[in-house]
């Protein structure tokens, strides 16, 4: 199950000012648009719900290709992500890291890590932390924070951050490491970093952070897109 289909997502997205429901198992996000009406988000579920006729409607696939919509150049969620399979020992996780990982948390390896004290640099953080609880962590330096989430079996590298100060320190290494660490102890399967580089979307400012993430080591996982369906005739009779 993806993070976007758990009731502690759902809680987040309340939280924030959307309308949830649940049809058929799936949740279902509704933002109301002055004038236009209903822009809906059905996200990383392969079921099709119909009940909604919106002026938009974005629907986000795990793996099949819906009938009937466009795929999006611009996609609503990551397309590509990185997965750690967090059955293995912390031992095997430290092996699989690239050279520029392992250097870096070699560097690094006294820095002083800060547990949800920087919160303020994430305006979502209060929310997040309501929603999610014990599965939410954020981790910073006085240059670098990152927030993780945990729902179901999958942690994510949800959000992070870094000055000019940081990402010469390597700071974002060691945050991430303990991060994967923290997954380990709540009892993850699995740590997705929640999105890299995809040659099917191109967007060149995806291309630094993935090579830090691939520095992690992982397996690819690909999702089919971003489609989306706009009732033309809907907005033209408002």
């Amino acid at each position: 199950m993806d993070i976007r289909q758990s009731k502690e997502y759902a809680k987040y997205l309340t939280l924030i000012g959307w309308k949830v429901e649940k049809v058929n198992g799936v949740y279902c996000f509704i933002k109301k648009i002055p004038i236009l009406g209903d822009f809906v988000k059905i996200q990383r579920t392969d079921k099709i719900i119909n009940k909604y006729k919106p002026f938009h409607l974005v629907y986000e696939p795990l793996t099949i290709t819906p009938a009937g919509f466009k795929l999006s150049n611009s996609p609503y969620l990551p397309t590509k992500t990185l997965q750690l399979n967090l059955t293995e020992s912390e031992e095997e996780l430290y092996k699989n890291l690239k050279k520029d990982a392992r250097y870096a948390l070699r560097k690094i390896e006294r820095i002083q890590l800060e547990k949800e004290t920087n919160f303020f640099k994430f305006k979502e953080y209060k929310n997040l932390k309501k929603a999610f609880g014990k599965n939410c962590l954020l981790l910073s330096t006085p240059n670098s924070s990152a927030i993780f989430l945990k729902a179901g079996r999958t942690a994510y590298y949800w959000k992070a951050q870094t000055n000019k100060e940081g990402r010469k320190n390597l700071d974002q290494y060691r945050i991430v490491w303990e991060g994967i660490l923290w997954a380990k102890s709540r009892k993850a399967k699995v740590f997705d970093f929640e999105g890299v580089y995809d040659e099917r979307f191109p967007n060149k400012q995806w291309l630094g952070f993935t090579h830090f993430k691939k520095s992690f080591g992982g397996r690819e996982v690909l999702y089919p897109g971003s489609f989306i369906k706009t009732n033309f005739w809907r907005i033209i009779r408002k």
